[in-house]
């Protein structure tokens, strides 16, 4: 009852904002994102029936709060489907910097429920398993389905579950990530979405997006999807900005990568730049193009070169981080 398991982060192309349920984290509306390798989460459970209670360590370091809530949240819904009330040993490491703007919650959750299913028995599909990672975070849900994947919405697990887009951007797709690190509070920033008198407006287009980045998927046509992208990051910002608490998590450097992009684009380069909720920034390019992209954007900030990176898996018995 002992397994190991691995995911990717993910970038948010058409990203969701808001919760309608926060217990089950069903998202107000659908989204899409890509996975970004080769950075990864990788996380390692067993079911202990020596333990008295869950042993949950992130980063070589014991975790509690709302931290060890929202592992609990997931590990418990194993349990339930399981049949089970065995205690779990749980550790997860990541390879990247977390909660800066590059998505390791989702690669977290999404590598603990394919953990959790693994070590309890659970036989299921990877649309399955990302209703259980959703429970921890909703990206979770598209890093265990990982590439290009399509969370929908909706009230239960058979409609609310994540799919995997095939494209042949898989392949040309590169991603420069700049480190911009700032303090972020992505939590706090859903549950006042609705509040912003800018989030009606962002409903209304939304689903126009989530079809025109479909097609431009599916289409292969990657100005298209990533131009979508980099207009859907700046509609999420002025909507998280209008809420309540006025939350501006862009910092200056966040502009000055922003400004040399669109530099770069006027001179003919096919390339766009995509934040989530955080100061980091995405700067999406194909692979004839992402050397010079990196020499320009790295003068701005620390840089991680990416690629799509594949669904959230199992490892073998010598990975195991115990």
């Amino acid at each position: 009852m002992k397994a190991t398991a691995r995911a990717h982060p993910i970038q948010g192309l058409i990203k969701y904002h808001g919760m309608r349920d926060p217990e089950l984290r069903l998202p107000y509306h659908d989204s899409i994102s890509v996975c970004t390798a080769p950075s990864n989460s990788t996380t390692t459970v067993e079911f202990d029936p020596s333990l008295t209670s869950d042993r949950i360590v992130i980063d070589g370091e014991a975790v509690s709060g709302r931290a060890a809530e929202r592992v609990e949240t997931v590990i418990d819904e194993v349990r339930s489907r399981a049949g089970i009330e065995t205690p779990v040993r749980f550790e997860s490491e990541s390879s990247f910097p977390t909660n800066i703007g590059f998505g390791s919650s989702s690669s977290g959750f999404a590598a603990a429920a394919m953990a959790l299913c693994e070590a309890a028995g659970l036989e299921l599909s990877r649309p399955e398993i990302s209703t259980i990672a959703r429970r921890g975070s909703s990206s979770a849900a598209r890093a265990v389905t990982g590439a290009f994947s399509h969370l929908r919405t909706g009230l239960n697990d058979v409609d609310c579950r994540a799919e995997r887009i095939d494209t042949e951007l898989e392949d040309e797709l590169r991603v420069i990530g700049c480190e911009v690190p700032a303090y972020k509070e992505t939590e706090e920033a859903h549950k006042e979405a609705a509040d912003s008198h800018m989030f009606e407006a962002r409903l209304a287009h939304i689903h126009g997006q989530i079809v025109e980045m479909r097609d431009a998927l599916l289409s292969a046509e990657f100005e298209a999807a990533f131009e979508l992208a980099e207009h859907d990051s700046l509609s999420l910002a002025a909507t998280t900005m209008t809420g309540p608490a006025g939350w501006v998590y862009w910092q200056p450097t966040t502009l000055s990568i922003f400004e040399t992009v669109r530099d770069l684009r006027r001179d003919g380069i096919p390339v766009f730049f995509s934040t989530d909720t955080g100061a980091s920034v995405y700067v999406n390019t194909t692979a004839e193009h992402v050397d010079a992209v990196e020499r320009a954007v790295s003068e701005h900030a620390p840089t991680r070169r990416w690629q799509v990176g594949g669904p959230a898996r199992i490892l073998e018995e010598s990975d195991a981080l115990f």
